[in-house]
């Protein structure tokens, strides 16, 4: 699967990809709220994740961006199955942060969920001391949830609390993602 918005390109990660994705996660800010990359993160972690199967129809992407006119891996973005529900999760690099390419890309994504996969509800959290993800989840459609749970993250080492939100695919209330 693939996207295209009107700043950003959504596709699938490959083997070539190890070094620019190290580089573009690789910054203990962006660690610290994420749930699985190790810290420090190294090249071999990026060809780890880029060799995890994957089918065609999987919505994990590499978010890249052509504002210096030549394509620039600036972060992430999936959702994966997590029990019965399915979990959206992304990150950028610090230079992308606070240009609304979260929400831009995340638009994409859960569309591509109300329409092309046929989920009916996706979930997400943010870690507590990340409200600059709680706002682009919000903007997105989520609702908290009310319960803040531990969750783990591989590159604090340990678990922290965070938010737990959710999005019902169904409600037509919700916000629809804005046509790229």
């Amino acid at each position: 699967m693939f996207a295209r918005t009107r700043r950003l390109t959504l596709r699938p990660g490959w083997p070539e990809d190890a070094p620019a994705l190290a580089k573009a996660i690789a910054h203990e800010s962006v660690i610290a709220k994420l749930a699985r990359a190790p810290w420090p993160y190294a090249v071999s972690d990026a060809d780890a994740f880029l060799a995890q199967p994957r089918a065609g129809h999987d919505p994990r992407f590499l978010i890249e961006t052509m504002e210096a006119g030549a394509p620039r891996l600036i972060g992430g973005i999936a959702i994966d199955p997590d029990g019965e529900t399915h979990q959206l999760g992304y990150w950028l690099t610090p230079d992308a942060w606070g240009r609304g390419l979260a929400t831009e890309a995340g638009e994409a994504v859960i569309a591509m969920a109300r329409h092309a996969l046929g989920l009916r509800r996706l979930d997400a959290f943010h870690f507590v001391d990340n409200p600059a993800s709680g706002r682009v989840l919000t903007k997105l459609g989520f609702r908290p949830t009310g319960r803040i749970e531990p969750r783990a993250s591989l590159g604090r080492g340990g678990e922290a609390p965070a938010v737990l939100l959710e999005l019902d695919l169904e409600d037509r209330c919700a916000p629809m993602p804005l046509a790229a």
